[in-house]
């Protein structure tokens, strides 16, 4: 109990000295790595390496990302391109249509996309429909958010879902036909959540752009089509090499494959949305490459982003490290209450540690011995499974997660209406697709 409660004591820090006495959340996460780690007990020197190991694993995942992320925004923007790009799909699907179109794409993106790159490539975009929709950048940037968070979960070739197939033995065609029309009804609840609770909330997505300002960069802007390919040559690329690495090896592994897997990382293939990015101006020049000029403005607009989602993950590693997950797991391996348990297991330690895939991974062999006595012990049964540990691993997007202050800080939410519209969001999507594996258990087991 004791850990739990330091576990609490720090989320609840995090959240009062930044919204109540305006503490950077970068410090704000720095103290509280320390003093759960010095009050859980664990090595002086271990709670240092933790921090440091975090920060620096969590940046150099995805730093270069947000970077470059922020840099192609930086040109869609300038360039008119965004706003181009904005008017063809509004024109296409109607400003009524907009937040359930952002949900749909962020679930189809995160199935060969790891959800924090995709949601860095589509914020230029969601940004822009936001503000010509009329719309609050909350309610958009939660609908993306929970669509990438959805598939990211429960469809496979996802890697949690694949990685809890295999070793809860689980049959992966059963789970990808069950976990499409699970994942499809979790949608509906992501699209009532964003637009019913966080529409409620008011963002401006671009508060500076005047519709006179709107309508000179449309008259300077590319092609439509010009404009998306900054956005959709690197999730081609990521796609090509989520196939490539699919076990079955679909490309062969000749130089081809290499190639592919290589340029297919979310790092190299950003950085060829950036090249694209650069033909984006009628007009170009030299200095847009500078530090004054739009490269300059991207990078100076990831770098409070990176610091921040580098200090989340120092707090995560440290929680990690005190080894809360397994403590929680073997708490709470002895409830019997059906598929109810993988779930909340899953739950309890992805709010821990605040990784989803490593939620999925831990809490799948845990499950391995209690399979025949909860009568999960067949086919439907570990499939049910798969899905039930995945539901759980969405839930409590918070402080600890990389992907919390992402979705925060690119969307200009401060903490407390994060843990309001994406923590809680989270809870509430998880417990709506375990429901639904459960009652799917109820007929068919």
């Amino acid at each position: 109990m004791l850990i739990i409660v330091l576990l609490l004591l720090s989320i609840f820090f995090i959240v009062i000295s930044t919204t109540r006495f305006n503490l950077h959340a970068f410090l704000a996460l720095l103290v509280a790595a320390l003093f759960f780690g010095i009050c859980s007990g664990m090595p002086l020197h271990e709670i240092v390496s933790s921090i440091e190991q975090g920060f620096g694993g969590t940046i150099g995942k995805i730093g270069i990302v947000i970077i470059a992320g922020a840099i192609i925004g930086t040109f869609l923007e300038k360039s008119g391109g965004a706003y181009a790009l904005a008017e063809r799909i509004l024109h296409t699907i109607g400003k009524k249509n907009v937040i359930p179109a952002m949900t749909l794409i962020g679930y189809i993106v995160s199935i060969p996309v790891f959800a924090d790159s995709g949601f860095v490539i589509l914020s230029p975009l969601n940004k822009t429909l936001t503000k010509r929709a009329g719309l609050s950048l909350a309610t958009t940037a939660i609908a993306l958010a929970l669509g990438l968070m959805v598939s990211h979960t429960l469809v496979p070739p996802t890697p949690g879902p694949i990685a809890a197939s295999g070793i809860l033995e689980a049959d992966l065609g059963l789970v990808i036909l069950i976990g499409i029309p699970v994942s499809m009804l979790t949608l509906f609840f992501c699209w009532f959540w964003a637009a019913k609770v966080a529409g409620r909330v008011p963002i401006d997505p671009n508060p500076e752009l005047t519709e006179k300002e709107f309508t000179a960069r449309l008259e300077a802007a590319p092609s439509a089509f010009h404009a998306f390919l900054p956005i959709l040559a690197p999730i081609v690329l990521i796609v090509l090499k989520s196939i490539a690495d699919y076990p079955s090896h679909p490309m062969g592994q000749n130089r081809f494959y290499q190639v592919i897997r290589f340029i297919g990382t979310p790092l190299i293939a950003l950085l060829i949305g950036i090249l694209i990015a650069v033909t984006l101006p009628r007009k170009f020049d030299t200095k847009l490459l500078s530090s004054s000029g739009w490269v300059g403005e991207g990078m100076l607009a990831a770098a409070m982003i990176i610091m921040i989602t580098g200090a989340g993950g120092a707090f995560g590693k440290v929680l990690q490290n005190s080894g809360i997950a397994d403590s929680i797991g073997k708490e709470m391996s002895s409830m019997s209450i059906g598929l109810w348990l993988p779930f909340l297991i899953a739950a309890a330690i992805r709010a821990a540690q605040g990784s989803s895939t490593v939620a999925i991974i831990t809490t799948a062999p845990i499950l391995v011995p209690m399979l025949s006595s909860m009568g999960l012990d067949s086919s439907l049964g570990r499939a049910l499974s798969v899905l039930a540990i995945g539901a759980g691993s969405m839930v409590a997007s918070h402080a600890n997660d990389s992907f919390f202050w992402v979705v925060t800080q690119m969307s200009g939410m401060d903490v407390k209406t994060g843990y309001k519209l994406m923590t809680t969001g989270t809870i509430c999507m998880g417990i709506f697709a375990c429901t639904i594996v459960w009652i799917i258990g109820l007929i068919a087991l």
